[in-house]
């Protein structure tokens, strides 16, 4: 005969308990993780509430009051818990291959990078997995992949600590079936680009991405963008670009992705929104007048930015467009003609008719270079191209194309063209979303051979931290909002970007009270603090403000997913 456990009574404190006896099993843990008494911001803006949020495997399973048992909990009192945060422009492309751990960005929360500015890592070609091979700086990689689809899963089964997204870019679509020259496509070759597109956002893209201000992507006019996202839209994609101006025709460039839009039928988003140029900081509020009138029309039109006051990218955006026709070497080539850098040089000293002078917006005492290919041209790393013209007894024009011709590269380069008032004013926009627009690196090895934008560590928590605590320009549920919910949902992602039952359970906890960003552009290779644990499909990939070295990141696929026709 089996004895049955005996029951005890206890009254304690005036309330009735029951208990099993010590023979008793206990019940089975319910949960793999319990996240306990934290303050929960779930994504959607509502004011925060205490309470739990529980995991099982990697999805959510519960929120609010948790009963129950769980194989690990872990007290979050005194700390904010929310979605996992969306990082919405990332160039961690490379980095990702030389450091998968994507250290700067989990320390600061982020669960997701999204690529393709422009340029995406497939489709490409032999030509072009030649000429990327050749044109690797610091990083050095084989070529693996083929397709869009490829490399995301090449990156997934190698093993990442972030989840990974990607457009398909319009450039290198362009590059795929024209090459590198400034030439329109034949209707046989726009219906191949047409193609290429489809293909890859039935391999999980999550539209077309643009850069237009950069040789080959401006070379693409409006018809054809319309015509490549008319594609992308049917299966359920939108577009984002770095439109043609953020400076002197900024206006008319807000119009064009307007327009790419409306006639496609699609949502659009523009890439880190700016007014560049001193000349340009009057023009935050006949922008946002045009956007705010296209959303009433019934667009979806977004817009996304870093929280900065400097933009970083090469000095291929203080050289005219026409000389950069036919990809680097060609550009190269030209550099080294006397009359030709006479031409170059009267060009850049005013603003650009029909490109984006970003030297003439800045100025070459306000132009910090970043990062070169060539080894013995690291040691200028962090000077002003002012400071390197007066080192060579040269002038800046001059100056620059030397260093192209020497390097071997577009040379990296920090250009100062905002206003700080404007980063505030954009930051309070309700249908505005965040994106570091750089790599996710790490302080050692092979990332300290070059320089970097402090938003490569910083943009994040330097919005929590500065903007939201110390000026209180948004609330920190509105904040959360748009790290996580929002740009899930312009995105067309499912089942990401809150803290609900069953979404995957990307979860980061952080201290509202310390949250913020170190990283200077003196000092840019510095971590951020406060982010004291992160969890990417319910792995915990941060333990208290430590890397776990877990790399359980996933291809996050979007809408047209194996349903593209």
């Amino acid at each position: 005969m089996v004895e049955r456990p005996s029951l005890r009574v206890l009254l304690l404190a005036g309330t009735l308990f029951v208990s099993a006896s010590v023979g008793a099993k206990p019940a089975a843990p319910s949960y793999d993780l319990i996240i306990r008494g934290g303050t929960i911001y779930d994504g959607s803006g509502a004011p925060p509430v205490v309470g739990d949020v529980a995991i099982k495997g990697d999805r959510i399973v519960a929120v609010g009051k948790v009963a129950g048992r769980a194989k690990r909990e872990v007290s979050a009192k005194g700390m904010a818990v929310a979605p996992g945060f969306i990082n919405m422009l990332s160039w961690a492309t490379e980095s990702l291959i030389a450091d998968p751990r994507s250290q700067s960005d989990i320390r600061q929360g982020v669960t997701l990078e999204v690529m393709g500015e422009g340029w995406s890592m497939g489709p490409l070609n032999a030509t072009m997995k030649a000429q990327e091979t050749e044109r690797q700086g610091d990083i050095r990689y084989r070529i693996e992949w083929t397709s869009l689809g490829d490399y995301l899963t090449y990156l997934e089964k190698r093993g990442v600590s972030t989840n990974v997204a990607s457009f398909v870019g319009a450039a290198t679509v362009r590059v795929h079936e024209l090459g590198e020259d400034d030439i329109d496509p034949t209707p046989e070759q726009l219906d191949r680009m047409k193609m290429l597109v489809r293909q890859a956002m039935n391999e999980g893209a999550l539209g077309v991405g643009s850069s237009l201000i950069y040789a080959p992507g401006s070379y693409a006019e409006t018809d054809e963008l319309v015509a490549l996202m008319t594609e992308a839209g049917k299966c359920g994609g939108m577009y984002i670009s770095h439109m043609r101006s953020e400076g002197d025709r900024l206006e008319e460039a807000v119009d064009e992705l307007i327009e790419i839009a409306r006639r496609s039928g699609a949502p659009a988003e523009v890439y880190h929104l700016k007014m560049a140029g001193r000349s340009n900081w009057d023009k935050f509020a006949p922008v946002v007048k045009k956007i705010e009138a296209a959303r009433a029309e019934g667009l979806r039109i977004t817009t996304d930015m870093y929280t900065y006051t400097a933009g970083a990218t090469g000095l291929d955006a203080a050289m005219p467009t026409w000389v950069q026709s036919g990809g680097l070497e060609a550009w190269i080539e030209r550099l080294k003609d006397p009359a030709i850098r006479a031409r170059v040089a009267a060009e850049m000293q005013k603003p650009g008719s029909d490109w984006e002078n970003l030297y003439f917006g800045a100025g070459a005492d306000k132009m910090i270079l970043t990062g070169f290919k060539n080894p013995a041209m690291k040691y200028l790393t962090g000077k002003t191209l002012a400071e390197v013209a007066t080192m060579r007894k040269k002038s800046p024009e001059e100056t620059a194309m030397d260093l192209v011709i020497e390097d071997g590269s577009r040379v990296g380069t920090v250009y100062f063209l905002m206003s700080e008032d404007n980063v505030r004013k954009q930051i309070q926009l309700p249908w505005m979303s965040f994106g570091s627009d750089a790599a996710s690196q790490s302080p050692e090895g092979v990332f300290l051979k070059s320089g970097a934008h402090p938003r490569t560590y910083g943009n994040f928590a330097r919005l929590l931290g500065q903007y939201v605590r110390e000026e209180k320009l948004i609330s920190l549920e509105e904040a959360v909002r748009r790290l996580t919910t929002l740009p899930a949902t312009n995105l067309g992602i499912s089942e990401r970007g809150a803290l609900k039952p069953g979404y995957y359970a990307d979860v980061v906890v952080f201290d509202p009270a310390t949250v913020a960003d170190r990283a200077t552009f003196e000092k840019p290779h510095q971590y951020s603090v406060g982010m004291r644990d992160v969890f990417v499909n319910g792995v915990a990939v941060l333990k208290d403000g430590e890397h776990s070295g877990a790399t359980p990141g996933r291809a996050v696929r979007g809408a047209g997913w194996n349903r593209c026709p």
